[in-house]
């Protein structure tokens, strides 16, 4: 069925087998077994997301970001111009729903539950698409960058989301070789991880909540986030991607009243130290009987509010890793209509934010996710066809 004719366009990631082995014949010598668990208490498969329509999977949908995230960045070889590169994205997206109907040998058989796939495209493509279009811009350098020219830029984004890590796995294999016996490349890539679903926003690793302040509502998405008509972009979105390094082990040993005026939020809800609740709006006027603001002045939810930066708000969909000891952060992912939303924002934190002292961006880039598509609209054809 087309899921796209009559749809309003503005509507629109085992080992230790033996171990574990003895380490539960121990137990049972030790004690009764464990009771059984009936059928009634096996977790329940998370439901499967759509991902044809105007617009892609895993940008709003599902509401809440699943708990794994497979990111790969790639590059095409520099041959595919014009119709050689729709046909190549064209065909990542009948992987996609190859994927979702469980007929894609890569599935390994599994159910794909949540799982989502998320593409973009970067500045070389969009541009080669001969208009003047979102997405066309590369991002400019900011203060504590330290990216290698292997993780700047990119031609294409694979964002996999799921609450299974073998499906996420899985499917980060198949879209990675449907691109890649294409003759592209890997730039870069990160897997990513999340706590389960909740009423509140996940925390990352500095035990905080990330991405309390994001639109809500389908009004708010069709300002903030969701490009609209007219235009071969309609239903896309720009989409920017920064893996953060950051120094989790000094922030850690702050007291905890010095880590929440870094941040500007209480570490036990993630309630603003302005007042109210985990999803008080952050009062930037407010202040304490001394005169001195609740929220103090370089504390991050004062910097990055988009009343403080003057930009307008960005969805995001941020994931914590862990590469090692040395090498832990977030992966950074933001969904906005604008460009300008994030620059300005980032532009902002660079000029004063408490919380910059502890990042470096080790990767970046920005690219235009693509509208949806369908079994008779196939993925990139409004934008490369043409």
């Amino acid at each position: 069925m087309d899921q796209l004719r009559g749809v309003p366009r503005r509507g629109l990631l085992m080992g230790g087998a033996l171990a574990a082995a003895s380490s539960l014949a121990a137990c049972q010598a030790q004690g009764p077994p464990p009771e059984r668990k009936s059928a009634d208490d096996a977790p329940r498969p998370s439901p499967p997301v759509r991902p044809t329509g105007f617009t892609q999977a895993g940008v709003d949908r599902p509401d809440t970001p699943q708990e794994h995230l497979g990111l790969v960045v790639l590059d095409l070889a520099p041959a595919h111009e014009g119709g050689e590169v729709a046909k190549v994205i064209a065909d990542l997206g009948r992987c996609v729903q190859r994927m979702t109907r469980g007929s894609h040998p890569h599935m390994a058989g599994l159910a794909q539950g949540d799982m989502t796939v998320t593409v973009g495209i970067g500045p070389r493509l969009v541009s080669g698409a001969g208009r003047e279009l979102p997405g066309a811009a590369r991002l400019p350098a900011f203060a504590r960058d330290k990216i290698p020219d292997a993780a700047r830029d990119g031609d294409v984004l694979l964002q996999i989301c799921g609450s299974d890590p073998l499906v996420v796995s899985c499917a980060e294999a198949a879209c990675t070789a449907a691109l890649t016996d294409a003759g592209a490349r890997v730039r870069w890539s990160q897997q990513g991880f999340r706590p389960p679903a909740g009423p509140h926003a996940g925390r990352n690793l500095l035990g905080f909540p990330d991405g309390i302040i994001v639109p809500k509502g389908p009004e708010q998405m069709r300002r903030e986030v969701w490009l609209e008509d007219p235009g071969p972009v309609a239903g896309g979105t720009i989409a920017v991607v920064r893996r953060l390094r950051i120094a989790t082990d000094r922030f850690l040993t702050q007291p905890v009243h010095r880590q929440e005026e870094i941040i500007g939020r209480r570490r036990s809800d993630g309630a603003p130290l302005s007042g109210g609740g985990p999803e008080a709006e952050v009062d930037l006027g407010a202040k304490a009987p001394d005169g001195r603001y609740r929220v103090p002045s370089m504390a991050h939810a004062r910097r990055a509010n988009p009343l403080a930066s003057g930009s307008g708000l960005m969805l995001r969909r941020s994931y914590s890793y862990r590469n090692g000891p040395d090498d832990t952060g977030l992966v950074f992912i933001s969904f906005q209509r604008e460009l300008r939303t994030f620059v300005a924002t980032q532009q902002r934190l660079d000029e004063g934010d408490d919380l910059m002292a502890f990042t470096t961006a080790t990767a970046s880039g920005t690219f235009l996710v693509l509208p949806g598509f369908d079994a008779e609209h196939p993925l990139g054809e409004s934008l490369l066809d043409g």
